[in-house]
């Protein structure tokens, strides 16, 4: 009687999402350098050389598993950013929508933002997703304001949204570490810490320094 592992057949694409789920879980939980593809392919219950076949070596699986997440999150927060609303709303919705996101794929957050971020080669990757992120909250609040009869230059809406995203990424680990925290309780947190201060700056009200 024969030993060897018997794998049902599956459509390419639903074989690809089964693989990309376990290594997700692997990189999240030991790292690039500390994961193997043999955990991969037990993991998703496949041989380590459909692995290969499918997704090529481990670096292109990583990028792969990385351009899945990202794009999870950004379809979850554009899609959430409803236009016409104004702007404090549309932040609101979005915000909601990120840490929706972190709350429901740690393992996936994990690896967009902590095992990325420690590995030099994927530097770009990561601030390609970044950027795109801030291009998306820059849009987002521009066109809102823009609704209200007000323009405001370029630089403020990014130099705004760069200190929105990179406050709302750090909420987003504490959040991810904290499992029994309310994803949506810890929006109204961060809306609460930022729009009171972006809200105003962008409708014009800035602090300046005393002078000395």
């Amino acid at each position: 009687m024969s030993t060897r592992p018997t794998f049902r057949r599956l459509p390419r694409a639903v074989r690809e999402q089964q693989m990309l789920d376990a290594a997700v879980r692997i990189f999240s939980r030991h790292g690039y350098h500390g994961a193997s593809m043999d955990e991969v392919a037990e993991r998703a219950g496949i041989s380590k050389p459909m692995v290969y076949a499918y997704l090529g070596t481990k670096e292109e699986l990583f990028v792969a598993c990385l351009h899945r997440e990202g794009t999870r999150m950004m379809e979850a927060i554009a899609g959430a950013a409803v236009p016409g609303l104004p702007a404090d709303e549309r932040l609101w919705h979005g915000l909601r929508a990120f840490f929706g996101f972190v709350g429901a794929h740690r393992d996936g957050w994990a690896v967009l933002y902590r095992q990325a971020r420690a590995e030099r080669a994927f530097a770009d990757e990561l601030a390609g997703m970044r950027a795109r992120i801030v291009e998306v909250v820059a849009g987002m609040l521009g066109h809102a304001l823009r609704a209200e009869g007000r323009e405001v230059a370029e630089t403020e809406l990014e130099v705004v949204a760069y200190a929105l995203v990179g406050a709302t990424e750090s909420l987003g680990d504490w959040l991810a570490d904290h499992p029994e925290a309310d994803p949506e309780k810890t929006a109204t947190r961060m809306m609460n810490v930022a729009w009171l201060g972006a809200g105003q700056l962008l409708h014009g009200v800035t602090w300046h320094p005393p002078e000395q």
